[in-house]
């Protein structure tokens, strides 16, 4: 008979002997009624610089879904406050993106900016019974969004600015570990990087201004690190050799991918599933913990974020399903 609980730090280091534990990426966010009442009264940045809100609303989805790992309600883009750049949000973050005309980077880091998670983090843990994720972004996704032009204003600076690309890359990272490494401080059990828009590099390209900094960073870490980016699977060689848990999109065999590797795999439902008949979202999860059954080093989850407008039901349904509960609708 399978035990009861899922152990999320068991299975990052390859030891879970129960079900295969549950967390989602975004899972706490505008699909949650709960969450949709604060925003009605609070600004994003108000929510994420509010300790006492920002841990509200990283247990909401312990509190609501039972899933076995809770992730700090946060954005990637917040370090950038230490940078000494404006941040602000509406349907996405906005930064104050006059990096073109500095050179070289030399930040004057003001850590002291980021107070406000570190104590999310230590009241989120008083609040909560399962471990505690914190994250940052990885280095050239951050980098994305302090560039003028988005998506091409980054593929710019790949082709025509390399080495100065990498001094902002070297910037970020520096800061990202000093970030990561208070949350571990204020105890956070494991660390996740965020790598979202790593997929618009080549194979080359990603061995530059990615790989060296996941080494770097992971290096510096002593809780668990999961690296997350799209498409990851399509750089897989480079990045078997890292001693970290890797988080796959939808477009990955996990099962395939564990024959390559013993490393803790997390993953892989799409998110859009949320969107179909709650049957078939279950028979999906089913399919998904069947085919990785007594796997000691999976993560049961989506292959992305929770996207907003995703129904509420949906999502307790395939939590249920994937911990093998029957009554899931």
């Amino acid at each position: 008979m399978q035990a009861v609980e899922g152990d999320f730090l068991a299975a990052l280091a390859g030891k879970n002997r129960g079900r295969a534990p549950v967390w989602f990426m975004r899972q706490a966010g505008r699909y949650l009624p709960n969450y949709r009442k604060l925003r009605e009264t609070h600004t994003l940045l108000d929510l994420f610089l509010t300790p006492e809100l920002a841990a509200t609303i990283t247990a909401m989805p312990v509190e609501e879904l039972g899933v076995d790992a809770a992730i700090l309600f946060s954005d990637i883009t917040i370090p950038a406050l230490a940078m000494g750049l404006d941040l602000s949000f509406c349907e996405g973050p906005k930064l104050a993106s006059y990096l073109l005309k500095d050179r070289p980077f030399s930040f004057h880091v003001e850590m002291e900016k980021l107070y406000p998670v570190f104590e999310a983090v230590r009241l989120a843990k008083q609040r909560i019974n399962v471990p505690l994720i914190g994250f940052c972004g990885g280095p050239f996704t951050v980098a994305s969004y302090l560039v003028d032009g988005g998506e091409e204003g980054i593929k710019e600076w790949v082709a025509k600015s390399p080495e100065k690309l990498k001094e902002l890359l070297d910037a970020i990272a520096t800061l990202s570990i000093s970030y990561l490494k208070l949350q571990i401080d204020a105890g956070v059990d494991a660390v996740q990087i965020f790598d979202s828009w790593a997929n618009i590099l080549s194979k080359e390209e990603f061995r530059r201004f990615c790989l060296p900094y996941y080494e770097e960073m992971i290096k510096e870490m002593d809780v668990p690190v999961i690296l997350f980016a799209k498409q990851l699977g399509q750089h897989l060689d480079d990045l078997l050799f890292l001693p970290c848990a890797l988080s796959l999109d939808a477009s990955c065999s996990l099962v395939e991918v564990r024959k390559k590797t013993n490393k803790t795999l997390q993953g892989n439902i799409d998110p859009d599933l949320l969107f179909a008949p709650i049957p078939i979202l279950q028979e999906k999860g089913r399919k998904l913990v069947e085919s990785m059954k007594g796997d000691p080093a999976f993560i049961a989850g989506l292959g992305a974020g929770v996207k907003p407008g995703t129904p509420l039901e949906a999502v307790k349904a395939l939590v249920k399903a994937l911990q093998g509960i029957e009554d899931a609708h």
